[in-house]
């Protein structure tokens, strides 16, 4: 167990005077105890990440408190922060081993609320708390939403992704600011009618989910202010002809699943372009190849003068001759089309194979990039989600 002093802290501020402090950062010191900090009655900032905080109960007379992280503890509750009441900017107590939230429910003045990483199953009711702008749950077993966003007006981040939900609860149509949403690697298999009324969404994530049908996105349609959508790892994001479908259906949309539409769109018809030109260049080189071959003419010439028996012998034996060579040389060049006809049909079904390998690796690499840096950015931890400042979805 290891204990923070009042001399530790006024020594690391150069200062003799307790009131003289209103910011503290205390992080990776395996700091047990912090019941020290009552005497700093000023203090306004605290940032205690990275320590072995079992409870929080040392903070109840911190009553000037403002800003919070007590993110990578050991805490199993949030009991004590009810005394905080002067929190106004942000609380993080994300991945700790909180197993409910019910405690935050009395810092009606709070507007960025980071639990994510904990191991809360519900959430509470937020009909206090008229000022909370941003709430990040992810990675906690919440299996849905339920009434908890009824009176929720001012949300405008929401961030419940690698969660258990299957659906989104009616009441996210209460959150009328609601511009950024996270729902991704859950279990939806449809999105409801009431996502419509969030009319300022401009950042949904829905990758990795179960949904299948086209139908199941139409709703997307009333989000007229949409800019930014992922539908990565969800079976309908398979089908080759979404991207110009999700254009049509919302014409505001600048990025889709991590890359910018319009370039994915450009590049699909160029590539369609150039199939058709190795089509024809394919069909002018069969053609080339199969020339129709041309019989040599064993008709007499009707002007051939009339010879001796000798030399009509002679000229007998001649021609039985010359027929046998050009049935020879008919036998050859018969073989030697047929011959051509195979190489061509060979080289036909390998340079077919090459272009599928050339379309197998376009298609790789318009996958990669799809779930690579960009998504990346999109699906990135959330900590300066609730700082006020920009989204991390802002491209």
């Amino acid at each position: 167990m290891k204990a923070l002093t009042s001399k530790q802290v006024l020594q690391e501020n150069h200062t003799s005077d307790p009131n003289a402090v209103t910011s503290l950062t205390f992080t990776h010191r395996a700091l047990s105890d912090v019941s020290c900090l009552a005497e700093f009655k000023k203090l306004e900032k605290l940032d205690l990440t990275f320590n072995n905080l079992s409870s929080l109960e040392g903070l109840k007379p911190c009553v000037n408190l403002k800003w919070l992280s007590v993110k990578q503890n050991k805490l199993r509750s949030l009991k004590g922060i009810e005394g905080c009441v002067c929190l106004t900017q942000v609380l993080n107590a994300g991945s700790n081993m909180l197993q409910s939230m019910e405690e935050v429910s009395s810092l009606v003045r709070l507007r960025a609320l980071i639990l994510n990483d904990n191991e809360i199953v519900s959430i509470c009711r937020l009909d206090q708390m008229k000022e909370l702008n941003t709430i990040v749950l992810s990675r906690n077993p919440i299996s849905k939403i339920g009434e908890s966003l009824g009176k929720a007006n001012s949300i405008t981040k929401l961030s419940l992704s690698n969660c258990k939900i299957q659906e989104i609860d009616s009441s996210i149509k209460y959150c009328m600011e609601l511009r950024e949403l996270r729902l991704a690697h859950n279990e939806m298999r449809a999105l409801p009618s009431e996502l419509g009324r969030n009319t300022k969404i401009q950042n949904l994530d829905l990758g990795n989910n179960l949904i299948t049908r086209w139908s199941d996105l139409k709703i997307l349609s009333s989000l007229t202010n949409l800019k930014n959508l992922n539908l990565v790892g969800n079976p309908v994001a398979d089908k080759d002809v979404l991207t110009k479908k999700i254009k049509n259906l919302v014409p505001s949309l600048h990025i889709f699943n991590g890359r910018p539409i319009d370039k994915v769109i450009r590049n699909a018809t160029a590539g369609t372009d150039d199939n058709h030109s190795v089509d024809a260049k394919k069909g002018q080189k069969m053609k080339k190849h199969k020339q129709p071959y041309k019989p040599i003419n064993k008709d007499k010439d009707e002007n051939t003068p009339s010879m001796d028996p000798k030399s009509k012998r002679k000229s007998r034996d001649s021609k039985d001759k010359s027929v046998i060579d050009t049935e020879d040389v008919a036998k050859v060049r018969h073989d030697d089309a047929d011959e051509m006809v195979y190489i061509d049909a060979t080289e036909k079904k390998e340079n077919r194979e090459d272009d599928d390998v050339a379309v197998g690796k376009k298609k790789k690499k318009v996958k990669s990039k799809a779930s690579g840096s960009l998504a990346v950015q999109l699906l990135s931890p959330e900590p300066e989600v609730g700082l006020g400042g920009p989204s991390a979805w802002d491209l």
